[in-house]
C-alpha cells in the first residue's frame, strides 16, 4: 500500500524567464495552494534570478537555488532533486517556467500519484493536445517517442514530456549522480529508469501551450543528443521488460 502524498515542491528551472516566472508561479499556487517552488536559475542574464529571489522574499512557499553557470536542463533537475530530498518533501514536480505546462493541470498529475510512483504528463495520448505548433514539431515528438519505444521497449506514448511528479522515494532509487544527459534525452532516461525498476508509471493527458513569451530552448543539439543516447542504450541494453506495466488515464 502506497504512502499518503506530503509536501509538494515543484521544481521550475529557469533561463532567462523575467517574463515568464512572476505569472507562472502565481497560477500555480492559485491551483495548487499547498505547493512550495523550487526556482533553479543558471545565472540567467536577464535578471531572472533577482525576480525569484524578491519573489521568494515575499512569500515562504517559493525558494531560489542559483548556480553559477547554464549546465543543462538535466543538471538543473538533478540539483533541484538534491535540494527536494534535503529539505523533506515527498513529491517532486517538474515544471517549465514559460507557461507550456498549464499549473491548471497539475492537480490532475496529484491525484493520479495517488495510485502511481511517477505521473507523466503525456501530449500524446487520448486526450492530450499540443496548441501552436507547427507540423514539423509535432512530427519530430511523435517520431522521437515512436522511436524510443522502439529502441528501448519503454511502452510510453510520451517519454519526452517534461511536465510530471515523482515520489520521492523513486528519486531516492535512481542513480542521479551518474546521470548525464540533458534537455529531452534526460526525461527519457528518468522514466526508463523509473520503468526498469518496476515502479509505476501512469500517463495523464495534458494540453502543451507553445510558449508566448521569450526563446525556445530546442536546439538541433539537444535532437542529436537524444538520439544517440537513445540509441547507444538499445544497443547495449537491448529491449527492456518490466513486469509493470504504464497505465494511461
Amino acid at each position: 500500500m502506497r504512502q499518503p502524498l506530503g509536501p509538494v515542491l515543484v521544481v521550475v528551472p529557469t533561463y532567462d524567464e523575467r517574463d515568464n516566472l512572476a505569472r507562472i508561479l502565481a497560477r500555480l499556487h492559485a491551483a495548487v495552494p499547498a505547493a512550495h517552488v523550487l526556482v533553479v536559475d543558471d545565472a540567467s542574464p536577464d535578471g531572472t534570478g533577482r525576480i525569484a529571489d524578491g519573489l521568494a522574499a515575499a512569500d515562504e512557499r517559493v525558494h531560489v537555488l542559483h548556480r553559477s553557470e547554464k549546465t543543462g536542463l538535466g543538471a538543473a533537475y538533478v540539483a533541484g532533486f538534491a535540494w527536494a530530498r534535503e529539505h523533506g518533501y515527498d513529491v517532486v514536480v517538474e515544471m517549465d517556467a514559460d507557461g507550456s505546462h498549464a499549473p491548471e493541470q497539475l492537480p490532475r498529475l496529484l491525484a493520479a500519484l495517488e495510485d502511481a510512483d511517477l505521473a507523466l504528463g503525456s501530449r500524446w495520448i487520448p486526450g492530450g493536445e499540443v496548441v501552436n505548433w507547427p507540423a514539423t514539431r509535432k512530427l519530430l515528438s511523435r517520431g522521437g517517442n515512436a522511436y524510443t519505444r522502439i529502441a528501448l521497449g519503454l511502452p510510453l506514448r510520451d517519454a519526452t514530456g517534461g511536465y510530471r511528479a515523482y515520489r520521492r522515494a523513486v528519486l531516492d532509487s535512481l542513480p542521479l549522480g551518474e546521470v548525464a544527459s540533458q534537455g529531452y534525452c534526460f526525461q527519457v532516461d528518468l522514466a526508463w529508469q523509473t520503468w526498469k525498476a518496476g515502479w509505476t508509471v501512469v500517463e495523464v493527458p495534458i494540453t502543451f501551450v507553445e510558449r508566448e513569451r521569450g526563446q525556445s530552448k530546442m536546439s538541433r543539439s539537444i535532437v542529436l543528443e537524444a538520439l544517440w543516447r537513445v540509441s547507444w542504450w538499445g544497443l547495449r541494453h537491448g529491449r527492456s521488460h518490466s513486469p509493470t506495466p504504464v497505465r494511461g488515464e
